[in-house]
């Protein structure tokens, strides 16, 4: 039996290919320490130092010093990261306070994803995670596989085939994939000792499959996130506590009982507050987490005489239409899309007018063939000439252009390849891999200046290594407007940021515009304030709808003025009364 010569201290027990049990023997002789060197029971230094680090991380009990950060300081120093005391804390809170289960719930653009990356990372350093599956929208699979491997050096799987559940310690995948009937027999017999769902506010009811298929899945740890935690009512919140933790909140009964007032305004705000903490972390932009500053601008445009024509034609067959009520032809979604499409360009509107065509009766058939010709003639969109003149005027920016309606996508890109100027498409018809080559095609090659951006394409990702933006068109709701600021305005991005709106002279995309400025404040506003604007009217497409109806009721220009401000009236006296009762600003 090898016989250790060690001195003094208590020395770590050493092993070699072949297990044995040492002798050991304290000794102040340097002599005897060389002699055992030389008889060779002493293992290489790299061995040493590899079983002295291993038998470190054990010795770290507690949660006090995260073993991230000396782990991959140097990787992200060669990335040029820096962790945000926010994240730091999160990640400490969550594993040290909150037992590994937890709605990450920050801000657009502050980083959950990176500390859901902290928090795995963390769980895996320690050996308390082996097993563990990420679940994202389709769109955002890469982008977390990217994420992991460049900031945490972990490497995860995107399965393809069903054995890869079970095969792989750390994987990434689509919900929708997931829950596949092939797929989510194999995922419920694997116990997984962390799941993160991103995109979580999609799990607020229990009846959709979505709900079901995760609760199903077993799980130690997990992970919840999403910028919107409360959107509509209470009992949304409560479904989506009680998948994290059940019982938290108790039985339903009890704590509609103990907490709701009216299903959007709760009560008893410091004890649900409480309960609230022990489950969600919200991190909000302010004195502690700042961006560099942006500059938004409105750029507003005089339409041609024919413009202005189709604009006022499609804006009075909408109002004529809406006012038939149950009578009417064609579905109050359909024209509220068909008056935003207007806004955005000649294009987008044809395309509906051509499907609204081929349903209509013969009588109605010929009013929209009127509008179809009229949509037909303009060859060419006013709005170009001032995006052209803003590239012209910045040539070597990387800029992005957004909107919300593919056949406005592919009129910009005619018009800029007439111009000689290049550009990529992107949006969310297009596979995981083409979004991916074409960000990165986007981002690292100087003959593509410019992404034009679809909305659907654009959630989730990530741009800010880009800081101008053209906001072609505006979408009615202002929250999907600062969700698209978000995209370069965010963590990561280092330099002062540009966002240009460009609004139609004599159309309600000017007036909604004003009234969000003037009267909401909309760039000054958080965006938790923003989501209460929404809230007050229960969904997104409630306010949407409330921007239409103050259109369609009014007959001249003067009385859509007055309903747009009444509209504004009614927002800031709803935001007043919700003062103390706000889900945003008394629960978070």
């Amino acid at each position: 039996m090898p016989t250790l010569t060690l001195p003094f201290a208590t020395q770590l027990s050493l092993t070699t290919k072949e297990e044995f049990s040492p002798e050991l023997i304290f000794t102040a002789d340097q002599s005897e320490i060389l002699k055992s060197i030389h008889r060779g029971a002493w293992d290489t230094w790299e061995a040493f130092t590899l079983r002295l680090r291993a038998e470190e991380l054990v010795l770290h009990r507690d949660f006090s010093d995260l073993l991230i950060l000396p782990n991959l300081k140097e990787r992200w120093e060669q990335a040029g990261m820096v962790p945000y005391e926010h994240q730091i804390n999160t990640v400490k809170k969550v594993i040290g306070e909150m037992r590994g289960r937890a709605i990450l719930a920050d801000e657009v653009g502050l980083g959950k994803t990176i500390e859901a990356g902290m928090i795995i990372k963390e769980y895996l350093l320690r050996g308390l995670v082996k097993k563990t599956l990420i679940l994202t929208p389709a769109s955002l699979c890469r982008q977390w596989a990217a994420e992991l491997s460049q900031k945490f050096a972990l490497y995860p799987v995107i399965p393809r085939h069903e054995f890869e559940w079970a095969k792989y310690d750390l994987i990434v995948a689509s919900i929708d994939t997931a829950k596949q009937v092939k797929h989510r027999q194999a995922l419920q017999e694997i116990y997984f000792d962390l799941l993160v769902v991103d995109e979580a506010h999609k799990l607020k009811n229990p009846l959709t499959q979505n709900w079901q298929f995760v609760n199903s899945l077993r799980k130690k740890f997990f992970l919840l996130l999403t910028a919107t935690p409360l959107q509509n009512d209470l009992k949304e919140l409560f479904n989506l506590i009680s998948l994290l933790r059940p019982g938290q909140l108790g039985s339903y009964k009890s704590f509609r009982h103990r907490f709701v007032q009216d299903k959007r305004i709760a009560k008893n705000h410091e004890e649900l507050r409480t309960l609230l903490g022990q489950v969600m972390i919200r991190n909000k932009r302010g004195p502690q987490i700042t961006l560099p500053p942006r500059k938004v601008t409105t750029m507003p445009l005089t339409p041609t005489a024919k413009e202005m024509a189709l604009y006022r034609a499609i804006t009075y067959f909408v109002r004529t239409e809406y006012r038939k009520g149950e009578r009417a032809s064609v579905n109050p979604l359909t024209l509220l899309t068909l008056q935003r499409e207007v806004c955005s360009s000649s294009f987008a509107a044809a395309n509906t007018l051509y499907k609204l065509c081929g349903k209509a009766t013969v009588e109605k058939q010929k009013s929209i063939l009127s509008l179809l010709q009229m949509a037909a003639g303009l060859k060419e969109n006013t709005k170009m000439n001032l995006v052209e003149e803003i590239l012209r005027q910045a040539p070597t920016e990387k800029l992005i252009i957004f909107t919300e309606y593919l056949a406005t996508q592919e009129y910009i890109l005619a018009r800029l390849k007439k111009k000689g100027i290049p550009a990529l498409t992107f949006d969310g018809k297009m596979s995981a891999s083409k979004k991916d080559f074409t960000i990165g095609r986007f981002r690292n090659d100087p003959r593509y200046p410019v992404l034009i951006c679809t909305e659907s394409g654009g959630e989730g990702i990530n741009l800010q290594f880009c800081r101008s933006m053209i906001n072609y068109d505006l979408p009615w709701n202002p929250m999907r407007l600062e969700q698209r600021i978000g995209r370069i305005h965010r963590l990561g991005q280092t330099r002062e940021t540009y966002v240009y709106n460009l609004v139609t002279q004599g159309t309600i995309e000017e007036r909604l515009l004003r009234l969000l400025v003037e009267k909401v404040r909309l760039f000054e506003v958080v965006i938790g304030d923003l989501q209460r604007i929404i809230s007050c009217f229960g969904r997104a497409t409630s306010f949407e709808s409330k921007v239409l109806k103050a259109l369609v009721e009014a007959d001249t220009e003067s009385e859509l003025d007055q309903n747009l401000s009444a509209l504004g009236d009614e927002i800031i006296q709803k935001m007043s009364q919700d003062k103390e009762g706000s889900l945003w600003s008394d629960l978070l």
